[in-house]
């Protein structure tokens, strides 16, 4: 699935997920590389609810929105039948 950011520096997410719900891909197009990265892994291997969950919300800079936030949303998307 390809999931196209807004607010952000990252211009899309790719990710994949099994037929459990649990994401098994993550990776970003653009954004602060490390922590993209970075976030990628620690979501791999969990349940799309678990990481709405963690990841909604958090606040880059005053945008409203981050990266993780994002990701979020596209799992969000991604739920709700709207992701590519």
């Amino acid at each position: 699935m390809i999931y196209k950011t807004k607010g952000t520096c990252s211009r899309a997410i790719e990710f994949d997920i099994d037929d459990n719900g649990v994401i098994t891909h993550v990776a970003f197009e653009g954004g602060c590389d490390g922590n993209t990265k970075g976030v990628a892994k620690l979501v791999e291997g969990l349940p799309v609810d678990t990481v709405i969950d963690k990841l909604q919300g958090i606040d880059c800079r005053g945008r409203g929105t981050s990266c993780p936030d994002q990701l979020a949303k596209a799992l969000s998307a991604w739920k709700a039948g709207e992701a590519e």
